[in-house]
C-alpha cells in the first residue's frame, strides 16, 4: 500500500516540471513522509517586487496546489528582506533597491491574489526578514565563506556582466546566499521555482548540506511565454494576463494568444487533467476541434478560475457579440508597437492609427474617427482626443474591411 501511494504521488508531481533534482530524492522523501505520517515542507519564495500576479506566476502555484492536495505543507515565503536587493537573475544591470513601504504594499496584494489558487488553511506564510534581519555581521561573513566568487560568476547573468565590463555590486552576490539560507531556516524538503531559478535552488541544496541538513529537492517549472508567443510573460513587456484583471479583458487577451500556445496554456495555467489536455490535442490534430473553439474554451476556463462561471459566461457572450456579430475576420494582420510607444501607458487613437499605418496621418485618423469609422476592440471611437492602452491583442478596425491586431514588437 505504501509503495502504491508513493507511486501515485510521484506520477502527479512529475507531470509538468521541466526538471527535478533529484527524482530519486523526491521519491525517498515521499516514502519517509508517508511512513512517518509527516507532511513534506514545500517552499516557494516570492519577492514582492511588483504589485500584481499574472498567469506566468501561476504555473508554479498550480504545482504547489498539487502538493497541498496530496497532504503536504506549503510554505509561502515572502522575500521582504531579499526584495530589498531584488533577484539579479536575467538582469544586465543592478536593480533599484525597493523601499520597505513598497515591499509591504506588494506583499499584501500577493497574499490576496495567491489564495485564488492555494488553500489558505493549508498554507504557511513567512517573511524572511524574521531570520535575515537579526544576522550579525560575523554571521554574514560566515555565510559568505560558504561560497566562492568563481562559483558565483558561473551564473550566466553575472558572467555576462563581468565579461562586458558592466558593474556588479557586492550586495547582489548576497541574494542567492540569502535565498539559500531561507531553505536552511525553514528546513525545507522541497523548493519550487521557474527554470530561471535553477542556480538559486541548487545553492539552497548546497547550503543545507553545509549546515548539516538533508538537501531539498529542487523542482523547476517551465517559464510561460506571454501573449506575443516569444518572450516570457512579463508586465514590463505588456504581454501578460493579470489574474486580477476584469473578466472581459482577461477573456479578450487570451483570445489573442497564438494558436501554437493554446495547449501549453491549457497544460500549465488551468486545472485540467493531463488526459483532458491530451484529448484536446488529438481533437485538434484530427480536425475534430476548431482552434477558435479551443481558444474560447481556454479563455472560458481561465476566467472561471478567477472570476467564476457566471463572469466567464458574460465575458464570452460579450466577446462573441462584439467580434463575431461585427464580422471580424478570423485572420487579422498583426502590427507591432513602435519603439516610440515604449514606456507609455496610453497612446492617442489618432497617433495609434498613423503609427500602425491604418491612416496616412493623424489628421486623417481624426477625420475617420469623426465619421464613425474607427473601432477599438469593437467599440466605436469618435473623440479625436481619445487615448487607449496599447495592449497586445488589441483589435483596431478602420471602415468595414480594414483590421489589425497589436502585437509586442
Amino acid at each position: 500500500m505504501l509503495e502504491k501511494d508513493v507511486e501515485k504521488q510521484m506520477q502527479v508531481l512529475q507531470r509538468g516540471p521541466a526538471e527535478i533534482i533529484l527524482p530519486e530524492d523526491l521519491e525517498a522523501k515521499l516514502r519517509r513522509s508517508l511512513k512517518e505520517n509527516r507532511p513534506l515542507r514545500v517552499k516557494l519564495g516570492l519577492d514582492p517586487t511588483a504589485p500584481d500576479i499574472h498567469l506566468g506566476h501561476t504555473v508554479v502555484l498550480h504545482k504547489l496546489q498539487q502538493f497541498q492536495k496530496l497532504g503536504h505543507q506549503v510554505i509561502l515565503l515572502i522575500g521582504d528582506f531579499t526584495g530589498r536587493i531584488g533577484d539579479p537573475t536575467g538582469k544586465n544591470e543592478t536593480r533599484r533597491q525597493m523601499t520597505p513601504e513598497e515591499i509591504q504594499t506588494n506583499a499584501r496584494t500577493y497574499q490576496e491574489q495567491i489564495f485564488k489558487i492555494l488553500d489558505p488553511r493549508k498554507t504557511e506564510i513567512v517573511f524572511n526578514s524574521r531570520w535575515l534581519a537579526p544576522l550579525t555581521f560575523a554571521q554574514v561573513i560566515e555565510l559568505a565563506s560558504k561560497y566562492t566568487v568563481a562559483r558565483m560568476l558561473e551564473r550566466e547573468d553575472f558572467s555576462e556582466r563581468f565579461k562586458n565590463g558592466r558593474p556588479i555590486s557586492i550586495h547582489e552576490f548576497f541574494y542567492p546566499l540569502m535565498q539559500a539560507y531561507d531553505s536552511v531556516a525553514l528546513h525545507s524538503d522541497v523548493e519550487l521555482g521557474g527554470t530561471d531559478q535553477r542556480f538559486n535552488l541548487l545553492m539552497g541544496r548546497m547550503l543545507q548540506r553545509e549546515y548539516g541538513q538533508e538537501p531539498q529537492v529542487a523542482i523547476m517549472m517551465p517559464i510561460l511565454e506571454g501573449l506575443d508567443g516569444v518572450q516570457k510573460m512579463s508586465k514590463s513587456l505588456g504581454n501578460y494576463v493579470g489574474i486580477n484583471e476584469p473578466p472581459g479583458e482577461m477573456y479578450g487577451k487570451l483570445m489573442s494568444l497564438p494558436d501554437n500556445l493554446m495547449l501549453r496554456y491549457l497544460e500549465l495555467v488551468t486545472p485540467l487533467a493531463p488526459e483532458e489536455v491530451e484529448n484536446i490535442r488529438q481533437g485538434l490534430e484530427k480536425g475534430n476541434l476548431h482552434p477558435r473553439d479551443t481558444k474560447m474554451y481556454l479563455a472560458r476556463t481561465v476566467v472561471t478560475q478567477y472570476h467564476g462561471e457566471e463572469a466567464a459566461r458574460v465575458a464570452e457572450a460579450a466577446f462573441v457579440r462584439v467580434f463575431r456579430q461585427r464580422e471580424v475576420p478570423e485572420e487579422i494582420p498583426e502590427v507591432g508597437a513602435p519603439e516610440s510607444w515604449r514606456g507609455l501607458e496610453k497612446v492617442g487613437v489618432a497617433r495609434l492609427l498613423a503609427d500602425t499605418g491604418l491612416a496616412a496621418s493623424t489628421s486623417e485618423a481624426r477625420r475617420l474617427m469623426a465619421q464613425g469609422g474607427v473601432r477599438i476592440n469593437g467599440e466605436r471611437v469618435t473623440d479625436p482626443q481619445s487615448e487607449v492602452e496599447p495592449l497586445p491583442g488589441t483589435i483596431i478596425q478602420v471602415g468595414r474591411r480594414k483590421f489589425a491586431r497589436l502585437v509586442q514588437s
